[in-house]
């Protein structure tokens, strides 16, 4: 019977050898016979046996044991109801009498009651000592415990163990515990700090990369800006423009008020240039204007600032032929009368007075007087005014001719340059122009006002003088109003 059983298994051995060496390259009779890829002896040993799983198992349990620390736990039944919030006195006393746990616990009172590894009693209570926190520089954890119970003076009731430490009373625990109570929150707050200093450098660093790169962009906007200003002002040099249809490029934010001097530095050299090239003749006449156009500040648009600007009309035979001559001797007498040595304005006016009349006048602005004439009797003097008692001017902001002068101490005399010429040319800011520049020349204050309704004194009394725009109007002429005068404009 047993070389009978031999047989079978050489047999069996042989045929499972000759299918893995046969069909082993074939991979669905690999997966329809997986034994074939086992070892023969795997395939064909016999079963364990109920013992030697059970021997297996308490081994595994044993081994699984003894890599964990044990604790024993006693469960109390609090109540027979099984209630919550429910506590039977005489029910647990009679289970802890029963457990035994009034003599567990004085059994290990007597004796040591905590146990604990180097490592872990280390890890807990190393921030206590100065020694071991936060990291000691002893030979072992056992020395590094005895120094830290030592500077506790807590040595006498503990004792040493090759792996553990062994405490008698609980008063060294609660002692060590307060101790690392009270460090606790430091040691937070230290962490708390060095974190936040981590993150602080770290954000202080991410602000300076990207400060230096906005450094670098924004030095290279300033070069290209300044590359591009020079390029455009090549041919700035170059009359009779001097760069005037130049455009400007946009500056950046860094370099706005330094294109802003740069604009007032080109303007003053541009204005250099051009009044290089202007006769010494027509520079009065530039003076004029750019005072006109200061004190005006651009409130009224249409000013004659266009034309040329004759200042005596009077004297002139183009704008008065027929009474040139008179009007030329009684100048040369003024002159030899008062002695002044220019004349800033004269011209034929229309004014009204306080008896709301109004009369065809002549009005000669010297660098002494103000002086109102009668062109109908020889230019014969009816008001002179110092110059000094001139205090301020005011023009209306429209295409009429409307002026207010204004003297201390006096009358204001309201006039309007059109007389006999209804497209005479603009001749507001040519008035302003002159009077405004002999003040700055004389360093006097001349107040010029821009309004359509303007306050006047006469005698004493507050009037208003407006303009009004009429179609079928020939002449400019005043008329009298309830609170002061009207100038009839010829509108067009």
């Amino acid at each position: 019977m047993e070389s009978i059983e031999k047989e079978k298994e050489t047999i069996c051995s042989w045929v499972m050898e000759e299918i893995r060496s046969s069909l082993s390259t074939d991979l669905t009779l690999r997966g329809m016979w997986p034994d074939g890829q086992q070892d023969i002896t795997e395939v064909t040993k016999r079963p364990l046996t109920a013992g030697t799983l059970f021997k297996n198992s308490m081994v595994a349990l044993v081994e699984n044991l003894a890599s964990k620390e044990p604790y024993y736990v006693r469960c109390i039944k609090p109540n027979e109801e099984k209630s919550p919030g429910h506590l039977d006195e005489e029910r647990c006393r009679h289970q802890v009498s029963y457990l035994g746990l009034l003599e567990n616990v004085r059994v290990r009172r007597a004796g040591f009651a905590s146990r604990q590894p180097y490592p872990r009693f280390l890890l807990r209570y190393k921030m206590t000592c100065e020694y071991t926190w936060p990291n000691h520089l002893l030979g072992s954890d056992k020395l590094a415990v005895g120094a830290l119970l030592e500077q506790h003076r807590l040595q006498d009731d503990v004792a040493f163990g090759h792996n553990k430490l062994f405490i008698r009373s609980p008063r060294t625990l609660v002692t060590l515990e307060q101790s690392r109570a009270r460090l606790i929150p430091i040691i937070v707050l230290l962490l708390q700090k060095a974190w936040r200093g981590t993150l602080a450098r770290r954000r202080c660093q991410r602000l300076k990369a990207i400060y230096t790169i906005m450094g670098c962009f924004r030095r290279h906007k300033v070069r290209t800006h300044l590359t591009e200003l020079q390029n455009r002002f090549q041919a700035a040099r170059h009359p009779p423009l001097y760069g005037r249809d130049m455009v400007w490029p946009t500056p950046p934010a860094v370099l706005q008020p330094f294109q802003d001097t740069c604009q007032g530095l080109f303007r003053r050299w541009r204005a250099r240039q051009l009044v290089k090239n202007i006769p010494p003749s027509d520079m009065a006449q530039i003076k004029a204007k750019v005072a006109a156009m200061g004190a005006l500040q651009g409130l009224r648009q249409d000013w004659g600032c266009g034309r040329a600007w004759s200042r005596d009309y009077l004297s002139s035979t183009i704008d008065n032929p027929t009474a040139a001559a008179p009007f030329a001797q009684q100048l040369k007498n003024l002159k030899e009368k008062d002695g002044f040595r220019n004349v800033l304005f004269s011209s034929h006016v229309r004014k009204v007075n306080r008896f709301n009349k109004s009369r065809d006048r002549a009005l000669l602005l010297t660098d002494k007087h103000l002086y109102k004439l009668e062109p109908n009797k020889q230019y014969r003097v009816m008001r002179a005014v110092p110059l000094s008692h001139v205090t301020g001017l005011s023009v209306t902001s429209g295409q009429d001719q409307l002026v207010v002068l204004h003297a201390k101490g006096q009358d204001d005399l309201v006039v309007c340059l059109h007389r006999t010429q209804p497209k005479m040319d603009n001749r507001i800011g040519e008035l302003v122009g002159m009077l405004a520049g002999h003040f700055q020349g004389v360093g006097q204050d001349l107040e010029v006002r821009v309004s359509d309704c303007i306050q006047l004194n006469q005698r004493g009394r507050r009037r208003q003088v407006s303009v009004e725009s009429k179609p079928d109007q020939p002449m400019p002429d005043f008329r009298r109003s309830r609170d002061g005068f009207v100038l009839l404009w010829p509108s067009p």
